[in-house]
C-alpha cells in the first residue's frame, strides 16, 4: 500500500455553474488537511484551486502552489501558501508538481485540467510512474472522460488495460480507499505500443 503523504490535485481556475463542483474542493482540502496530507497543485488564489487551497490551509494543512511567472497575475497566484515555486513554462509545472507527489486527484476542471490529467495518465501508460489516480466524477462531470477512454479501447486505438490507469469514485470520501487499493503497474520504462 502507497504512502500518501504529498498529493497532487488538478482542477479548475474557475467554480463551474454546479455548486457541488465548489463543495467537493472543500471536502477535499478537509480530508486532505485532515489527514496530514499536504496539497500540491497550480498555485492561483481563484476557482477551485483557491477552494482547495484555501480549505487545507485553514484547517492546519500545508500547500505548495506550483505556478508559471506569467500565470501569476492572470490566475491571481495564491500569496499565502506554505511554499510557492514559480517555473518558467507550463511543462516545467507539469512536472515539478509530479515530482512532488504521492498520487493524483481530478476534480472537474476546464481545459488546463484535462491537459494535466491526459499528461498524468499518459505518463503512467508509458510506465514513467505507477502513482494512483483517482478521478472524483461529482455530478457525472467525468462521465465523458472515461466513455471517451472506453471509445478509445473499442476503436483499437487504446490497450484494454487503459481504462485501469485510473479509478473514478463518485466523492472526495472515496478518494482515500480509492487511492489505497489503485492498481499498481511496475514502472519499467515504455512498452512498445501505448
Amino acid at each position: 500500500m502507497i504512502q500518501i503523504r504529498s498529493l497532487c490535485v488538478f482542477c479548475g481556475s474557475r467554480f463551474g455553474v454546479n455548486e457541488a463542483y465548489r463543495e467537493t474542493a472543500v471536502q477535499m482540502g478537509m480530508l486532505m488537511a485532515g489527514r496530514g496530507v499536504r496539497l500540491i497543485y497550480g498555485g492561483g488564489s481563484v476557482g477551485l484551486m483557491g477552494v482547495i487551497a484555501d480549505t487545507v490551509l485553514a484547517n492546519g494543512g500545508d500547500v505548495v502552489g506550483v505556478i508559471p511567472d506569467f500565470l501569476i497575475q492572470a490566475e491571481m497566484g495564491h500569496n499565502h501558501l506554505t511554499d510557492q515555486v514559480v517555473t518558467s513554462s507550463m511543462h516545467e509545472r507539469k512536472q515539478r508538481m509530479f515530482e512532488m507527489a504521492d498520487g493524483f486527484v481530478i476534480l472537474p476542471g476546464g481545459l488546463g485540467t484535462l491537459d494535466e490529467t491526459f499528461e498524468i495518465i499518459t505518463w503512467k501508460q508509458l510506465r514513467l510512474h505507477n502513482l494512483p489516480i483517482v478521478v472524483v466524477n461529482v455530478g457525472d462531470y467525468w462521465a465523458p472522460l472515461a466513455a471517451l477512454v472506453d471509445n478509445g479501447v473499442a476503436a483499437g486505438f487504446a490497450p484494454s488495460a487503459a481504462r485501469s490507469l485510473f479509478t473514478v469514485v463518485a466523492s472526495p470520501d472515496e478518494v482515500f480507499p480509492a487511492l489505497e487499493t489503485a492498481p499498481r503497474p511496475q514502472a519499467k520504462g515504455p512498452t512498445g505500443h501505448i
